[in-house]
């Protein structure tokens, strides 16, 4: 939308919404400025190509950030997920729980890792999977729990470590939506065996491309890792193989605009909690919506708003606000899972009635 095309209103707005009318806020708007092309050149010119200096500090310093020892980067966000549950160990004969709320990404990775995903039922305040939902879905072949911090709201996380430790399971993050988000004043990334982080384009911070990140405070696990990665190479000689792997490796460039990224990732999260705040002042007197509950410990990859009555809102609202919103997730059903539809109603509640909108951090 061009500067002067302002939408039309059928009502008066107050100053701050006037502002929302000057452009079309979009649902990713990723930052690429002068440091980060410098810091990309300079990797381009001074590096090698592939896991090159920048690759290692960038590892390092999403380790520090998460509170976990140990960071290996990968191609994308899926196969940081593929490679976790492989890494620890989870093979063809196993299931991994998790939410049928989440991106098609979480069990795709399941499956290419080998394994069978099953779901638990979300909560119906968070939208995320409970422990509880969790330990009733289980069953003598989960070998994993797979919770997702969905739009970057961490899930209870306690109460999965309470529960993974009794059953004698893996516990692994699908951090990809949550950079910078905390529970009881952790960063999550920094709970599970192992948790996973995605840099597309459309969360908290990219890499100028896409990419991913497995943090983890186990050795052994971070090995594992870091082999499957890199072709299967066991680290002793560039000939030398220890497994089957891939080609997943972060690009020298994209970890050196990475690491800008990180640097300023705490301000943009600052500056999407103030922008929360601004949408539940905006719209709490709005009729047939329900706000998201208000928590400053949320990284806010998206702004969930529950919609009672789909059509006419959203269109005003659209119109209105000229900002960008999408429907949420598909519950997954059917998917290798003989799962019929109708078996996860909170699930599909959420589908129905919750729409989110996207931040422009700065």
């Amino acid at each position: 939308m061009e500067q002067n095309d302002r939408p039309k209103t059928t009502g008066s707005l107050n100053q701050s919404t006037q502002v929302l009318q000057t452009r079309r806020i979009p649902l990713m708007n990723p930052v690429l400025d002068g440091e980060m092309l410098e810091a990309a050149l300079h990797a381009l010119q001074s590096e090698k190509f592939v896991m090159g200096e920048s690759v290692h500090k960038f590892e390092e310093e999403f380790a520090k950030y998460c509170g976990a020892r140990y960071a290996v980067s990968t191609g994308s966000g899926t196969a940081a997920l593929q490679i976790a549950l492989q890494s620890l160990g989870i093979t063809h004969t196993d299931s991994v729980l998790t939410t049928p709320f989440s991106f098609i990404a979480t069990s795709n990775a399941i499956i290419h890792a080998g394994a069978t995903p099953q779901f638990s039922d979300t909560d119906a305040v968070d939208f995320n999977l409970s422990a509880d939902g969790a330990k009733r879905g289980m069953t003598e072949k989960t070998k994993a729990i797979m919770p997702v911090h969905l739009y970057g709201r961490p899930c209870r996380m306690d109460e999965f470590q309470e529960l993974a430790q009794q059953r004698g399971v893996k516990l692994v993050e699908d951090a990809c939506q949550a950079h910078g988000a905390e529970y009881m004043g952790k960063r999550v990334g920094s709970f599970g065996d192992a948790a996973c982080f995605s840099f597309y384009p459309s969360k908290n911070m990219t890499v100028g491309g896409d990419g991913g990140m497995i943090t983890t405070n186990d050795e052994q696990v971070s090995e594992a890792a870091r082999c499957l990665t890199d072709c299967g190479r066991d680290g002793k000689s560039k000939y030398a193989m220890s497994r089957i792997g891939y080609t997943s490796r972060l690009n020298s460039v994209n970890a050196a605009i990475g690491r800008v990224q990180l640097q300023r990732l705490d301000g943009w999260n600052l500056a999407r909690r103030r922008i929360a705040v601004l949408y539940r002042k905006e719209l709490e007197n709005v009729k047939n919506i329900e706000l998201p509950i208000e928590d400053i410990s949320l990284s806010y990859a998206a702004h969930c708003v529950n919609v009672s009555k789909r059509d006419s809102p959203q269109k005003e609202q659209r119109r209105v606000y000229t900002i960008q919103y999408r429907f949420t997730y598909k519950p997954r059903t059917g998917e290798r899972t003989d799962i019929a539809r109708g078996t996860f109603p909170q699930a599909s509640f959420s589908r129905e009635k919750c729409s989110v909108s996207h931040f422009t951090p700065a």
